[in-house]
């Protein structure tokens, strides 16, 4: 396993990778702090491509004035001794000099789908995580990059670009990976103590309140999304932020549900720390938590 901090040199063995060796490469994007939801991706990356690169990136750009930036957990040393046990052949560990240069100046903004739910909260959010992954694609070319279904959005906007921007790599979308409560995994549970972690398993029994209603014939957006939240403030320490019931692709928010998959995204404060998470509905059998484009 190499770990690369540059560039151009990650971009160099990329390109060796394609050309000379006729390789695929799996890309799995990552603000370090690893942890199973993160390992999730880097196994079916394993099982699918030939080489493996994770790249681990606080990215400055995707954290507004007041959020944890500063604090955001780091440690280099501890994710590659992780990764050593799964086979990654490449870690990409840039400096924020080396992604933006000092006359940095191109961004990337995925209208529509960016003003809403995590962009109505998090102004430009969205904006930074475009423009780094675009950074990301563009540097290594991967045949494959891999995201997780807790940051529903996000992959969304991904998918989008992806798409718009014609890079040609497929974004595969895999479950969101939880603890024993059903707490979803995070970085950010770090900042939680035992207590706040068992208290957050609220989030995922309401989602899952909201899940059986509609399967019993529940179609009123606005009565699934007063279940998630009068569920979640059962837990006194959480303070909501919102919860929505939007349209799976489009985002649109609805007050009837048709036959269409419909994501409903939760976002709640437990003290200082904000945690996200969602459900898909769909008539369909499955739940449509793995998703390709």
């Amino acid at each position: 396993m190499e770990i690369i901090n540059r560039r151009q040199r990650m971009s160099s063995v990329a390109r060796k990778i394609r050309r000379e060796q006729d390789r695929t490469i799996g890309l799995v994007p990552t603000m370090g702090a690893l942890h199973e939801g993160h390992l999730s991706l880097v196994r079916e990356a394993r099982r699918m491509c030939d080489i493996v690169v994770v790249s681990v990136f606080v990215n400055p750009t995707q954290f507004g004035p007041s959020e944890d930036f500063e604090h955001y957990p780091r440690d280099l040393t501890k994710d590659t001794a992780v990764l050593t046990d799964y086979n990654v052949d490449y870690i990409f560990a840039p400096s924020a000099e080396e992604i933006y240069p000092k006359d940095f100046s191109t961004y990337v903004n995925v209208e529509g789908l960016s003003e809403q739910l995590e962009g109505a909260s998090r102004p430009n959010h969205f904006r930074g995580v475009a423009t780094v992954v675009s950074i990301l694609l563009n540097t290594i070319r991967p045949d494959f990059a891999f995201f997780g279904q807790k940051d529903a959005q996000q992959a969304l906007i991904i998918r989008r670009l992806v798409r718009d921007l014609a890079f040609d790599t497929e974004i595969v979308v895999l479950p969101t990976v939880r603890e024993d409560s059903g707490l979803a995994i995070s970085s950010r549970n770090l900042y939680l103590t035992a207590a706040e972690q068992q208290a957050g398993s609220v989030i995922h029994r309401a989602l899952a309140k909201a899940k059986e209603s509609y399967k019993k014939g529940e179609r009123h957006a606005g009565k699934l999304a007063e279940l998630v939240r009068n569920t979640v403030e059962t837990e006194p320490r959480f303070r909501v932020d919102y919860v929505s019931v939007v349209d799976a692709e489009t985002l649109e928010r609805l007050d009837k549900i048709e036959d269409r998959p419909i994501l409903i995204a939760v976002a709640a404060y437990i003290g200082k720390t904000r945690l996200i998470d969602n459900t898909m509905l769909s008539k369909a059998k499955k739940d449509s938590s793995v998703a390709k484009a």
